[in-house]
């Protein structure tokens, strides 16, 4: 098993909560995580067995007595009314870290969640495998200031492990993504697996969430969402392509930040003398899936099709977004996009500080890739931070008029 970032943040959150919950999407590594770390001190309980869920719905009282904590309750999305009973144990006895609970998020846990153990249980995510991660690199920020001041204010350093940047293929990664079963496996069939998660994630996670009549339309729903990821969400244009109401992308575009199929990447609002975009961006998760979707399945029209700009950086935002995720914070993560044109692809706003990343899938690193964050940091003023470029083909760390041109290989755990 590689280690996992979230384990650190589990054992922190096990100090001074009774209860942690585990949420992400199906096959992330939850079950894992728990099982291979936590099981020498805590009883492990699957509610996925039939046999198991119904013991626990028809008498949860005499369940609890059968498996008392410190114990592991996987898969409580099935049983989310369960966690009424958790409280009531909870509130005899608040020792801490004696619950640990996972699930993949839909609205009726997150709902059971807030009702039952609000301000007993902290809600952690885990997302599938983060660059240093699938590496086997280890914790190697424990904080995101650390990194934010490791990539953006001193020299970026090269993992002392011997890794190569050149060894990691930039078409094997947006195609084979990061869900730990496909990324550790190269022996997996990547088609395979991607068409049984989809049809898995469409008989299972969808309608466990919502009612959906048919299950072909919301397919290629995904299917168009898919080809959008790196773009502005315009949800009249999605509705009209797909043959469905604006209110239905509405419900269903939830339905996929629930399940952490996709992200939405707010737009900063700080106005710099600029108007500016207001509608979030839409970014898959996980390439593998976004190019599934896509009916991409070979390196070269990958690399060098009409996608890779998006794609690239979809790769780069959901690293991001697993950077905080993993560490138990919300992604502070942003974009911003003038009327006129001038853009920053991500803005990470810290601590009163605006880090801006600006991402490039070329070949060569030219002056003029850093030409627009020049140009956002003169707008920001005293509230921007040095600027960083994550490009797709250098092998060394750059200072570049301004700013730290880093490859995309950079591992942010």
């Amino acid at each position: 098993m590689k280690a996992r970032l979230l384990e650190h943040t589990v054992k922190r959150a096990m100090k001074t909560f009774p209860a942690v919950l585990i949420t992400g999407p199906r096959q992330s590594g939850k079950t894992t995580l728990l099982m291979r770390r936590f099981s020498e001190t805590h009883r492990f309980v699957s509610l996925e067995n039939p046999d198991v869920r119904a013991r626990a719905m028809d008498d949860p009282v005499g369940f609890l007595k059968e498996n008392p904590p410190p114990v592991i309750l996987d898969e409580i999305q099935y049983v989310p009314e369960f966690l009424h009973y958790v409280k009531t144990e909870i509130d005899l006895d608040r020792r801490p870290g004696r619950w640990l609970l996972s699930g993949s998020q839909n609205f009726a846990l997150m709902q059971g969640v807030s009702q039952s153990l609000s301000g007993r249980v902290a809600v952690l995510s885990l997302l599938p495998f983060s660059l240093g991660e699938s590496l086997d690199l280890g914790n190697r920020f424990e904080t995101i200031d650390r990194l934010l001041n490791q990539l953006f204010t001193e020299t970026p350093k090269t993992p002392k492990n011997g890794m190569r940047y050149a060894d990691l293929p930039l078409d094997d990664y947006l195609l084979r993504g990061f869900y730990p079963e496909i990324r550790s496996n190269p022996e997996v069939d990547r088609q395979l697996w991607c068409a049984s998660y989809i049809q898995t994630y469409l008989e299972r996670d969808v309608r466990q969430i919502v009612n959906v009549g048919d299950l072909n339309t919301f397919e290629r729903f995904l299917r168009i969402c898919a080809g959008r990821t790196g773009s502005i969400l315009n949800m009249s244009e999605i509705a009209r392509d797909v043959g469905i109401s604006v209110p239905t992308v509405k419900k269903w575009i939830s339905i996929l930040e629930a399940s952490y199929q996709i992200f939405l990447l707010p737009p900063h609002f700080r106005n710099f003398g600029k108007r500016i975009i207001k509608s979030p961006k839409l970014y898959f998760l996980d390439t593998a899936i976004a190019t599934y979707l896509m009916g991409l399945h070979e390196g070269e029209p990958t690399i060098k099709g009409p996608m890779i700009g998006p794609l690239f950086e979809t790769l780069i935002v959901s690293e991001w977004v697993k950077a905080f995720l993993h560490r138990g914070e919300k992604p502070e993560l942003f974009y911003w996009r003038s009327k006129g044109g001038l853009e920053v692809d991500l803005v990470i706003d810290r601590n009163r500080r605006l880090y801006p990343i600006e991402t490039k899938a070329s070949a060569t690193l030219l002056p003029a890739h850093a030409q627009g964050l020049t140009q956002w940091r003169a707008l920001a003023g005293d509230s921007a931070a040095p600027s960083c470029l994550i490009i797709a083909n250098i092998d060394s760390p750059t200072f570049l008029k301004g700013c730290h041109a880093v490859s995309w290989r950079y591992p942010l755990s």
